[in-house]
């Protein structure tokens, strides 16, 4: 895997090279929400700064961790709620990690948010969930019965995913299907028979295999990259970017499934994946549920650098 190289500064030291002032000044305005990279607010002053616009605002208002900002809502009612993650946050814990997006959608339904937030430890279900590296929209249910309903709509693939990308390239639009592998032979996870080829042509897959199917329904030619419009009819983990990697056409940001690229590589601060559309029939009221959200701000900048201004492909 990949890693940023020592010489890319942290974001405390870019911060302190500007203002001056001590190591604890600059972490401070970082940790409390007054840097920004590209116009996304970014809280870890650790993180290696690649590329993008470091801005310090002073008079920004303060983070408060273990709450998701009003603003990042979209949906809510006593039944589910839809939210806008940021990059950068885990949407479920993970080897005990901490301050996820679920710890920050419960937290203010604790405080009294939703009719039956007050006093006790509200229930928020997962039911999917994305990359750390990518936002967009997830929805969590407020009951166990609301979350089996959306885990049936899931499975039945009845959930109208959108996601928009900037990947290497002059991507093309079709379909991508395979089977997904843990370990395709390597370590990393890929389809089977694309790292080692499968010899017998009526070979079946692996019983631990996943079938994955992703439609790239538009594109735009950028400078050296594109605009992709894709849509998930399954939702495996890391899909979009192993079919656009295998296809030769790694997300801008990449840094695990590039391995076989061999262009000159683009460089972002994150993988650019956004999931701007999430669409499903509401599992109580039976309603059509239809939500949109625009890429942030460091997305926009990198779609800006490769000649783009329309996030719509």
């Amino acid at each position: 895997m990949r890693r940023a190289r020592p010489e890319h500064p942290t974001l405390a030291a870019i911060v302190r090279e500007r203002l001056g002032g001590s190591w604890g000044d600059a972490r401070k305005l970082c940790e409390t929400g007054k840097v920004s990279i590209d116009g996304v607010v970014c809280t870890d002053p650790a993180r290696r700064v690649e590329s993008g616009e470091v801005t310090v605002d002073r008079e920004a208002p303060r983070v408060q961790k273990g709450a998701l900002p009003p603003e990042r809502w979209v949906y809510e009612d006593e039944h589910l709620v839809v939210v806008n993650k940021p990059p950068g946050v885990l949407s479920v814990p993970h080897s005990g990690e901490r301050d996820t997006l679920l710890d920050r959608v419960r937290a203010p339904l604790g405080r009294g948010r939703g009719k039956k937030g007050r006093g006790k430890r509200p229930f928020i279900g997962v039911v999917h969930r994305i990359d750390k590296g990518t936002s967009g929209l997830l929805v969590f249910a407020r009951s166990e019965p609301v979350q089996e309903g959306l885990k049936e709509l899931f499975a039945r693939h009845a959930i109208d995913r959108g996601y928009v990308a900037l990947a290497h390239g002059a991507v093309d639009v079709g379909t991508h299907a395979s089977w997904l592998l843990r370990n395709r032979g390597d370590g990393y996870r890929g389809s089977w028979g694309h790292h080692r080829p499968v010899r017998d042509p009526e070979a079946e897959p692996p019983s631990d295999a996943k079938h994955a199917v992703t439609h790239v329904k538009g594109t735009r030619r950028l400078k050296r990259a594109s605009l992709v419009d894709v849509a998930l009819e399954t939702g495996r983990t890391h899909q979009i970017r192993i079919h656009l990697a295998e296809a030769g056409h790694p997300l801008l940001g990449e840094s695990v499934y590039d391995l076989d690229y061999e262009g000159k590589r683009i460089e972002a601060p994150r993988v650019m994946l956004h999931a701007y559309r999430l669409g499903f029939v509401h599992p109580v009221t039976r309603k059509r549920l239809t939500f949109e959200q625009p890429p942030p701000g460091d997305f926009m900048a990198a779609l800006k650098k490769l000649g783009g201004a329309d996030w719509r492909p």
